[in-house]
C-alpha cells in the first residue's frame, strides 16, 4: 500500500527504541478516529504502528471477516507482540461495542488460538473491572478444569487470569479456584520479582484477597 504523507510523517516519529505506549496514546488522542490512516499504519506490518492503528480504527468496520484478517496478520509477529496486539484490540476496540462483544463471547472453541485467548481474557477482565459477573461462572470453571492443562500457553494464561478473578471477586467459588490451581500446578515454579503478584492460582488469589481486606 502506498502511504500518504500523513502516515509517513507519523512513521518518522515512531521508533522501536524510544517510543513508549504513552507516546502511542498521545498520537491517537491527537488523531482521534481515522480508519483509512489506521489501515495505512497496519499495512506496514510493524508492531508500534499497528498499536496506533488499533487505537484509531473505526469500530463500525470491525466485521467478523475483518477481525479474522487482523488475527491472521497478528500471527506473523513474535509471540509477545501477538498477545500484546490481540489484548490491545480487545481492550480498546472489541469491548467497546455490543456486536464485537458478542463475537468475543462466541470464541471459546475458535480454531484461532488468539481468539480463544480473548474469549477467556474478556471474561476475567469483566470481573477485574468490578462489573457484575454474568451468570456463567460455573460453566467457565468447568471448562477451565477440563481444558486448561491441554491448552496453548497463551490461552492458559488467560484461563488462569479468569480463574483468579473469579476466586478473588466471587468468594463462593474461591476454594474451587484454589483447588484447581493446586491440581494443575500451572505457574507453581514461576519465579516472581519482589512486590509482584504471582500467577500461581493459590498464591495469586491469596495475595489479591489480602490486599482488598486491608
Amino acid at each position: 500500500m502506498k502511504l500518504s504523507s500523513k502516515a509517513e510523517n507519523i512513521l518518522r516519529q515512531i521508533s522501536p527504541d524510544t517510543t513508549k505506549l504513552g507516546d502511542i496514546r498521545k498520537f491517537a488522542k491527537d488523531i482521534k478516529k481515522d480508519h483509512e490512516l489506521a489501515m495505512e499504519l497496519w499495512s506496514t506490518g510493524e508492531y508500534l504502528p499497528r498499536q496506533l492503528a488499533i487505537l484509531i480504527m473505526d469500530k463500525k468496520f470491525l466485521s467478523k471477516e475483518f477481525i479474522d484478517s487482523l488475527d491472521k496478520d497478528i500471527q506473523n509477529h513474535k509471540m509477545d507482540e501477538q498477545t500484546q496486539l490481540i489484548d490491545w484490540l480487545m481492550a480498546n476496540q472489541f469491548s467497546k461495542d455490543k456486536k464485537t462483544v458478542a463475537l468475543m463471547e462466541s470464541w471459546e472453541n475458535s480454531p484461532s488460538v488468539l481468539q480463544r485467548r480473548i474469549f477467556w481474557y474478556y471474561q476475567g477482565r469483566l470481573r477485574w473491572m468490578g462489573q457484575t459477573p454474568p451468570p456463567n461462572t460455573d460453566k467457565l470453571l468447568s471448562s477451565i478444569e477440563t481444558r486448561m492443562e491441554s491448552e496453548k500457553p497463551e490461552v492458559q494464561w488467560a484461563m488462569n487470569f479468569t480463574a483468579a478473578q473469579i476466586g478473588i471477586h466471587q468468594p463462593e467459588y474461591r476454594s474451587r479456584c484454589i483447588a484447581l490451581g493446586k491440581k494443575i500446578g500451572l505457574y507453581r515454579d514461576e519465579v516472581v520479582s519482589k512486590g509482584c503478584t504471582p500467577n500461581y492460582l493459590p498464591e495469586y488469589i491469596s495475595v489479591e484477597v489480602a490486599k482488598r481486606n486491608k
